[in-house]
């Protein structure tokens, strides 16, 4: 059963990797799974998403890495050095993504299973623009709204590794006590996507949805302003019947 997860894990790594797609390009990127209660897969540091296989992946243990947020070490020497020795292999040759601690507390702290970490060029305009805040909080069409939830959690630029991670665990618990649930999407000014999911394919999806929605962001703003959906109405999108089974739908099935 674990084989087979992981495989599903390297399928949908290297979809997002395919370069006609714009995610991610060479080293770019990073993608995990749930294990179990203790541990869980991380993209290997320098791997490229569109040919990595099963080698390319680091099994982690959470506690090691949660700790480090609750408790930074004084020197980055000794961050890597935990992050080392959390692997659950000590003699894996691989090295965990620098980023490893921020894939940690969102499949611990958000109930994710998959997490997808991407930096469309489509997202990343518009991260790197003074419109990045604003785009992340308001919402343009239904669709966005059932797969990226009711708005992104935004994160200013802040150094990969340990300092981005600690970042996005309070702004993600502030979005938690809003709305009553974890997010869907976190965007980070300068940096890129995070897609936190149940399924592979809800991953795919959430990150296809995002990606549209920066395009389209992009096309308002330069026929003049954006017009967003109104709070009310995203909110009623949100928690629609109808709408919620259709969620159901995509994080089940292969997108048509």
């Amino acid at each position: 059963m674990m084989t087979d997860e992981l495989d599903n894990l390297v399928s949908m790594t290297r979809a997002l990797g395919q370069p006609e797609l714009d995610y991610v390009i060479i080293g770019e990127g990073n993608t995990s799974q749930r294990i179990d209660s203790e541990t869980f897969w991380v993209k290997a540091s320098g791997r490229q998403m569109q040919t990595i296989d099963r080698s390319g992946f680091v099994a982690m243990r959470f506690k090691p890495l949660l700790d480090l947020l609750d408790n930074p070490p004084n020197s980055a020497a000794q961050v890597q050095q935990v992050m080392m020795d959390a692997r659950t292999e000590a003699s894996a040759s691989n090295r965990p993504s620098v980023e490893a601690t921020f894939h940690a507390v969102l499949l611990a702290d958000c109930g994710a299973r998959v997490i997808a970490h991407t930096h469309p060029v489509a997202v990343n305009q518009v991260m790197c623009s003074s419109r990045a805040e604003q785009f992340a909080h308001h919402r343009l069409f239904p669709d966005d709204v059932v797969l990226c939830g009711p708005e992104s959690v935004f994160v200013p630029y802040t150094d990969p590794g340990l300092p981005l991670a600690i970042a996005i665990r309070e702004r993600v618990r502030a979005f938690t006590e809003r709305y009553g649930e974890p997010p869907k999407t976190i965007l980070m000014a300068n940096h890129g996507l995070i897609a936190l999911a149940q399924t592979h394919e809800e991953a795919l999806n959430i990150t296809a949805m995002a990606v549209k929605a920066a395009a389209i962001f992009m096309g308002a703003c330069a026929i003049g302003e954006p017009v967003f959906m109104a709070e009310a109405d995203v909110l009623h999108i949100h928690r629609r019947p109808d709408e919620i089974y259709r969620r159901g739908l995509f994080a089940a099935s292969p997108r048509a």
